[in-house]
């Protein structure tokens, strides 16, 4: 397994990305251990971020720990360090990991990856879902799908009542000239899609607990995708100024 290829690519990626800090934040979380400086005389390493990341993949790599447990505390280091980072940055890190040899010691970031998420349910959600927390998740996604609205629309109101004004057939936001019964149709049924959401899951992760209202992984991926397909129609949308 290449951990050498892992640390190089990774870190050159990450290198205009994230910051030192970022990087051993999420060192000390997963690792017991300081790190080590290496010299890869091979390589011309210009970055002070790669080389940080170089040096604590190195320092895991000599660490005298069973194998598929390095694997696995490598994996979780990698999603800390490009959690927060573009969704483009993050699928290049885990096509370097698979390129790598390694298997995943997490499908989660699999069964989120394949999912194709708009990238603002990447944003907001992939970290969270890796971690198990798929009841956030949703939220943050939700909330972020009523954020991202209200400021589109230029709207002060929130949640179900927002949808149904900003996407009705006289709102704000049109996805379509709304000329055919077709037209209409959709306009109204993102309205109701959209509104949907608010009443059925955005409404009671707010005001219920993660204990009481569970969301099961499935329903979390299944919720992700009906929110990314939102999202798709937010971007479609036209904002046109009310008189």
């Amino acid at each position: 397994m290449n951990y050498k290829m892992i640390a190089l690519q990774i870190g050159d990626a990450i290198k205009y990305s994230t910051s030192l800090k970022n990087i051993d934040l999420a060192a000390t979380s997963v690792f017991n251990f300081s790190c080590e400086h290496f010299i890869v005389s091979d390589v011309n390493i210009t970055s002070d971020r790669a080389s940080r990341f170089i040096d604590w993949v190195f320092t895991l790599a000599k660490q005298n720990i069973p194998f598929d447990d390095k694997n696995i505390k490598l994996k979780q280091f990698i999603d800390m360090v490009i959690g927060k980072l573009l969704p483009d940055i993050q699928e290049q890190a885990l096509s370097i990991y698979k390129n790598a040899g390694f298997s995943d010691g997490n499908s989660l970031w699999d069964e989120f990856s394949e999912r194709k998420y708009h990238h603002s349910v990447v944003l907001h959600s992939r970290e969270l879902f890796i971690s198990g927390f798929y009841f956030h998740a949703v939220f943050e996604a939700s909330k972020a799908f009523n954020k991202e609205t209200q400021k589109k629309s230029q709207s002060d109101k929130d949640g179900y009542q927002l949808m149904m004004d900003v996407f009705s057939l006289k709102g704000s936001l049109k996805l379509n000239a709304g000329q055919t019964q077709t037209e209409q149709n959709v306009q109204e049924g993102v309205k109701f899609l959209s509104a949907g959401l608010m009443q059925a899951v955005r409404n009671p992760t707010a005001h219920e607990t993660a204990v009481d209202w569970g969301i099961a992984k499935e329903d979390c991926l299944d919720l992700l995708s009906f929110i990314s397909y939102l999202f798709k129609q937010l971007d479609k949308s036209v904002f046109v100024r009310l008189t």
